[in-house]
């Protein structure tokens, strides 16, 4: 495996997370180990995703419209906000990574929880939900459903999770939530791929699964006709998806694809919470 891939590995998988349940907590040292490199070279990998992180986050407060826009919003001290989710928000630099540094770089003391989980279906999600209305957020950012679409590639007809159970597992989410705590809730719709991208990828590819932007869309209307304000990433990428905003395996937002989904959420929650507050 080149050093390259490792990278990739470390982006995405975190069994510090998927593995939470287990006492104690893995150190760098074990973490490092778990991908067959040595201490420092993990510390240095994420070193590096923590400065994308930053740099993508001054270069958004660099713009005084979006400064302006991420002051609206009413996110107040110590609040909890929690973005719920799979690889897109899991991600070392992702767009909640990026939302929680210019929330601290604009002076917030807020508590941001990145409850994503690499290749995590919506019945996954369900299934550790309750740990999260535990933690009483005063915001949950749901970015959920596109892992439900995966399917076996001699098997299209039979999805990973059926997209009326996709529904059911997003409404019974919301439905909790709304009746365990007083946490205001956000969507997001799923972004689209690049298919023959994904099925030529070294490590998407291997698991011989493959999805379709149809099967997002459904799920994106499922999630645009609930009340509750929608981030439409579909929209913010276009379809066919804009190759400048995702990574190379054809799934993944990257860095600007990450800080274009930042600059929508606070676009649309400030005027939201400005016009229409709940």
């Amino acid at each position: 495996m080149t050093f390259d891939q490792i990278v990739y590995l470390i982006q995405f998988i975190h069994p510090d997370k998927r593995y939470a349940w287990l006492p104690g907590k893995l150190s760098n040292e074990a973490l490092s180990a778990w991908f067959g490199i040595d201490p420092e070279a993990y510390a240095s990998i994420r070193a590096e995703f923590d400065a994308h992180v930053q740099t993508a986050a001054q270069a958004l407060l660099n713009d005084t419209h979006f400064a302006m826009a991420l002051d609206r919003l009413p996110i107040m001290d110590d609040e909890i906000v929690v973005g719920l989710g799979d690889s897109l928000t899991d991600d070392w630099q992702s767009w909640f990574e990026i939302l929680h540094s210019v929330c601290a770089q604009r002076g917030k003391s807020v508590r941001f929880i990145n409850a994503g989980i690499s290749a995590d279906s919506t019945t996954d999600i369900f299934n550790r939900f309750i740990d999260i209305v535990r933690l009483q957020p005063a915001w949950i950012i749901c970015a959920c459903g596109a892992n439900d679409t995966w399917f076996w590639t001699d098997s299209p007809t039979k999805l990973a999770v059926s997209i009326e159970e996709t529904k059911n597992n997003l409404v019974a989410m919301r439905q909790y939530a709304a009746t365990h705590t007083k946490a205001n809730w956000i969507w997001f719709t799923p972004p689209p791929m690049i298919p023959e991208k994904v099925k030529a990828h070294w490590y998407q590819g291997a698991f011989q699964m493959m999805s379709r932007n149809e099967n997002l869309t459904a799920i994106a209307d499922i999630i645009l006709a609930e009340p509750e304000p929608v981030v439409d990433l579909q929209k913010i990428f276009g379809m066919p998806a804009n190759v400048d905003l995702l990574m190379e395996d054809g799934l993944h937002p990257n860095l600007y694809g990450h800080m274009a989904i930042v600059r929508a959420l606070v676009t649309k929650l400030s005027a939201v919470w400005q016009d229409d507050p709940y």
